[in-house]
């Protein structure tokens, strides 16, 4: 859904093919947030779900969580900005948009690692992946063709692996073509061990920064980034938590 925000300065003329102009262009903003707003209203039936939104000024270039409204209290929101400020270190423009978000997973770090590490098989959770080709070896620098499933505004994505920390569990890509919006994308994932339920658990963070295209402002870019996001969140966690029944931990009484 992402894919049709941008296609940046240098190629927001290119709308003709979409009918013509900035008024075109937000008809397509808007027809696909209803869209968006539909699937993510179907996929969002357990709310026990814990997922958390940490806002990155990007002025003051602060972090800000939005704690309580998800359950979670102010001890939570401290661990996960101070994740933010350590690990999430974006250079964000004056015309570009960036943003965190948190998801608590009921599974271990190595599980939840297991899956997200995968820059060649981003489908294993990533509901919006068709199929996927990592261009030669799996190192810093790789590229990977990523075909999105019919049905959604974009086609392809050319992305390239930009770090991979197996010791600290950091995943940074970047977005370097295909047919999407996106335009000078790159988002940097973090996981980070927790209790939950007395159970090994494990603290997602994944942050972006984004150019936001001409004719629309940061808080439109960065809703529909976030509902993206968001979607790959929910979707690792089913993933996850489903295969970490299948290997139950005991219980940490601590």
């Amino acid at each position: 859904m992402i894919g049709r925000l941008r296609r940046g300065r240098s190629q927001v003329a290119s709308l003709s093919f979409y009918g013509g102009g900035s008024q075109a262009f937000l008809l397509l903003l808007s027809l696909e947030i209803n869209q968006l707003r539909q699937f993510l209203e179907a996929s969002s039936e357990n709310r026990s779900e814990r997922s958390e939104r940490v806002w990155i000024d990007t002025k003051r270039k602060e972090e800000k969580m939005n704690g309580n409204s998800n359950g979670f209290g102010s001890g939570a929101a401290v661990v996960a900005s101070e994740y933010v400020r350590r690990h999430h270190r974006h250079e964000i423009g004056e015309n570009q948009c960036s943003s965190a978000l948190v998801k608590h997973i009921k599974a271990p770090v190595p599980l939840v690692w297991s899956l997200v590490r995968r820059f060649d098989q981003p489908q294993k959770y990533k509901p919006f992946v068709s199929r996927c080709v990592v261009q030669g070896n799996l190192e810093i620098g790789s590229l990977r063709e990523v075909d999105v499933k019919s049905g959604l505004p974009a086609t392809t994505s050319t992305e390239r692996l930009e770090l991979l920390d197996d010791d600290e569990h950091i995943l940074s890509i970047r977005i370097v073509g295909g047919d999407h919006r996106l335009k000078n994308y790159s988002s940097i994932s973090s996981l980070h061990p927790e209790i939950i339920d007395g159970r090994p658990g494990t603290l997602v963070i994944e942050s972006f920064v984004v150019d936001v295209p001409e004719g629309n402002t940061k808080d439109e870019t960065c809703y529909f980034v976030e509902a993206l996001i968001k979607c790959n969140l929910k979707s690792l966690a089913d993933v996850s938590e489903g295969l970490a029944v299948q290997d139950r931990t005991e219980p940490i009484h601590l």
